[in-house]
């Protein structure tokens, strides 16, 4: 492949067979007759230390300095690279005149060679430099200089040409200046000098004029080539290889040396060495050509979605059956449920699941023996625990009898070893951001080519392109974990009954990233079989909105049990938003249900009108109330109204994020909200489902929805009995008296005893602290038998402990030991202590 212009063959130099851009090149380090023009020139490659010291010398730097390797290793870089004078832009340099005399200026990267080896330079240069050497006396290079930053000691690669082997004549173009090509270098990794793996994390950087894919492609080319190429452009300085990699370079080489022992040793070479040779080259560019369609394709083919179960899969099935026959995926334990797990390399306790198998077996072969979900962990002596722990792929040509015996054993009782004895396995590790998230097992059928070390850069690559496709989904669900996690920890699990009426609710996450909103609804129990309903909507999304809404539920539900009224609730809550700050605004409808009394107590905030179903003829209708301005705002005052109800009527409360869609009237989704919620059903769940079938799966919802649905069946009259007590200790035991009695009424024989107790105490204390007022007693008969005594004192009991000698202090001990729950509040006119008994089942 050549981005450049096609050149004729430099005047006395021979062209090869078929010497044209692009096509297969032999090692030019060993080549010492190479076309440039066909890319094989030869290259000389010097890599120096920190200190300036040569630290690797290669072959085409003898060739091209005359200097053996082991008199360079070890010596100064600039006192072996003398540059005697660097031709500048003006093409000249003492008397001599050069054709190639604009490479002195070769893409402006900088002022020259000697600059680069003293350190001065930090980042790519090229150019073309005069050197003084043992052999010849005068050397012309172009040079091309790459800084190297890692932790190891090498400092500077530089790569060099003989100028004088790519002098050519040009014709004029009429200007009276010859035009001159420009040559980009592109190299591998051919050399052992030991910061050969940081170069290579580095040539995306310091190849030039290169998009990111582009040069991933080149990076993998040249790693798998192994010798440096040229390319010749006219108007491109992009570095282009030949196609990529050989298939079976070990046997290239073999065939190579062969040749090459016949030539030194005067014979001549066999047809039968040229002939493969060809056919080798032939093979290698099909197979070549198909490694690179194959990781594009699996790299297209995975990551289509950020869902870790379909990931998993799609990482699977892209390799086989065209890589493997047989794939195998593990995950760590803690990958598979979406959570986090400590740093550092994984040990043998290292939980792995076994999250997907493909294979080109008899369907059921597999199964049986290594089911899909297993988890298990690998001794420290497997190959597994060695790919796991080193995050290096691990190539086994082929599992002898006694591998698969040893790997059987892990299997308890399931012998393995048909499956996988006589079969090639590569293990290559699935990571992301230097941590192993698990591992692919691919096996390969006998009669299958082994994997072989290409196989393993292949396995690596694609293994990397899937490891980051993984850990995506995987931070994905993490998130999505600890955010749904968070949000079902702030939305109250309420009972399906209340006193006097049943509640039902729905939430529905938005479909925004993260899902997590500010959304809200709640239930509180209040004195006098009271209900408070409460629907609120933080505005915004994410982790902020939602503990604004925590603070601001929090804080309801403490005002709501002080049994505030809805309209001062309100205005206590949008005091506290201000202290909280500004920088969030909540909407909120507040409503108390009062089952004796029938009638709604609602106040609103800034929040979209509920809606009424009425029993009677099953018309649907919002309630008219002030709107109110939402909390946070400040300053507004916040109104309420009492609407009556009949039993059986419903209430339905919603969050906007149910009837709004954007682009479309907001009057639409109340209309339907209205229309839905008065459809007649089964069930209070019936219901909500129906409204979400109506509203909750029209397109572009977004928002997070909060529903909340109540019956209100309220409390027949003949369930409730009340008492006036004067301020005499002799009412007491009339109070006693008329609880037996009640009891006895209702057909409640059963917790007559332990209601007797309680109320005493606790009229003794009303009568004991009232000021002026009667002292009242209520019995309201429910799921629960609900026992009230107000007075007319502020101040609130407390539960303390009695000591032997005190004569007070053990009421409250006595109501806490013997009631199913209870409680005291505040009141306009004095205060209410209140318990509730469990009731026999009907």
């Amino acid at each position: 492949m050549d981005h450049g212009t096609e050149r004729d063959t430099p005047p006395g130099r021979p062209a090869g067979p078929g010497a044209v851009p692009g096509d297969p090149v032999a090692d030019p380090l060993s080549d010492p007759v190479a076309d440039p023009v066909a890319g094989r020139v030869p290259l000389a490659v010097v890599v120096v230390d920190r200190d300036g010291l040569v630290s690797h010398w290669s072959r085409g730097a003898t060739r091209l300095f005359g200097l053996p390797k082991e008199d360079a290793i070890g010596r100064s870089a600039p006192d072996l690279l003398p540059v005697s004078g660097v031709l500048a832009e003006t093409g000249t340099e003492d008397d001599d005149s050069d054709p190639y005399d604009s490479y002195g200026a070769y893409d402006g990267l900088g002022p020259g060679l000697e600059s680069s080896l003293h350190g001065r330079l930090s980042y790519p240069a090229a150019g073309r430099a005069r050197l003084s050497g043992p052999a010849p006396a005068r050397v012309d290079v172009l040079w091309w200089a790459y800084p190297l930053v890692g932790p190891g000691p090498e400092r500077l690669l530089v790569l060099a040409a003989d100028a004088d082997g790519l002098r050519r004549d040009h014709a004029d173009d009429g200007t009276g200046t010859a035009t001159v090509e420009r040559i980009a270098p592109g190299f591998a990794l051919h050399t052992d000098f030991p910061g050969a793996d940081e170069l290579a994390r580095r040539l995306p950087e310091i190849l030039p004029s290169m998009s990111v894919g582009e040069s991933a492609r080149i990076v993998a080319q040249v790693l798998e080539l192994g010798y440096p190429v040229l390319e010749f452009s006219q108007n491109d300085r992009v570095p282009v290889t030949p196609d990529w990699g050989v298939p079976r370079r070990a046997e290239r080489r073999a065939r190579r040396e062969r040749a090459a022992r016949a030539r030194a040793a005067g014979e001549p070479v066999p047809d039968d060495l040229r002939g493969e040779a060809e056919d080798a080259e032939d093979l290698e560019y099909a197979a070549v050509r198909e490694r690179l369609e194959f990781l594009n394709e699996v790299s297209g083919a995975i990551g289509t979605s950020l869902d870790l179960s379909r990931t998993i899969v799609e990482v699977s099935r892209a390799v086989v059956p065209r890589f493997t026959d047989v794939a195998g995926t593990y995950l760590r334990e803690q990958v598979v449920a979406g959570e986090g797990f400590p740093d550092g390399v994984p040990d043998t306790t290292t939980m792995w699941h076994r999250v997907a198998l493909e294979h080109t077996d008899e369907p059921g072969r597999w199964d049986d023996v290594v089911p899909v979900g297993e988890a298990m962990p690998f001794p420290a002596h497997t190959p597994f625990f060695q790919c796991m722990t080193s995050g290096e792929p691990v190539l086994v040509p082929r599992i002898t009898e006694e591998m698969g015996h040893a790997i059987a054993s892990q299997f308890e009782k399931r012998d393995i070893r048909p499956l996988i004895t006589g079969r090639s396995m590569l293990l290559v590790p699935l990571k992301a951001r230097h941590v192993v998230l698990g591992f692919m097992i691919l096996l390969r059928h006998p009669e299958r080519p082994v994997f072989n070390d290409m196989d393993r850069v292949t396995g690596a690559e694609l293994a990397a392109r899937a490891g980051l496709v993984l850990d995506n989904a995987r931070m994905y669900t993490y998130q999505e974990n600890v955010a749904e996690t968070l949000q079902d920890s702030m939305l109250p699990h309420i009972p399906e009954h209340m006193a006097g009426c049943d509640i039902a609710t729905r939430y529905l996450p938005g479909t925004l990233l993260g899902r997590v909103g500010g959304d809200w609804f709640d239930s509180v129990k209040l004195p006098g079989a009271r209900t408070a309903l409460v629907v609120g909507d933080v505005m915004g999304h994410g982790l902020n909105s939602a503990a604004m809404m925590g603070q601001l539920r929090t804080a309801v539900q403490t005002m709501a049990g002080l049994d505030l009224p809805p309209a001062r609730l309100l205005r206590n809550l949008d005091d506290l938003a201000q202290r909280l700050g500004d920088t969030y605004l909540a909407t909120c409808l507040y409503a108390v249900y009062d089952p004796i009394a029938g009638e709604l107590h609602l106040a609103n905030a800034g929040h979209i009108p509920p809606v009424l179903v009425r029993a009677e003829d099953g018309a649907s209708e919002l309630i008219d109330l002030p709107t109110g301005a939402p909390i946070g705002v400040g300053g507004v005052p916040f109104e309420s109204v009492r609407v009556p109800v009949a039993p059986g009527d419903r209430l339905v409360m919603c969050t906007d994020g149910l009837v709004e869609v954007r682009g479309e009237d907001i009057g639409v989704g109340l209309a339907t909200l209205c229309e839905s919620a008065a459809h007649p059903a089964a069930s209070m769940d019936g219901a909500c489902d129906t409204i979400i079938r109506a509203l909750g799966t029209r397109g572009g919802r977004k928002d997070d929805v909060a529903l909340l649905m109540a019956r209100l069946n309220g409390i027949e009259p003949d369930a409730v009995a009340e008492w006036r007590l004067a301020r005499d200790p002799a009412e007491v035991g009339r109070a006693r008296a008329a609880v037996r009695e009640q009891l006895h009424d209702w057909g409640l024989p059963g917790p007559a005893a332990p209601a007797e107790l309680m109320v005493s105490e606790l009229v003794t204390n009303a009568v004991r602290h009232s000021h002026a007022r009667p002292v009242a007693l209520r019995l309201v008969r429910a799921d629960t038998l609900l026992c009230e005594v107000d007075d007319d004192d502020h101040e609130l009991p407390t539960l303390r402990s009695a000591g032997p000698e005190d004569e007070t202090g053990r009421g409250l001990r006595v109501v806490s030991t013997l009631a199913r729950e209870w409680g005291t509040s505040r009141t306009e006119a004095g205060k209410t202590v209140w318990f509730e008994l469990t009731l026999p089942r009907r």
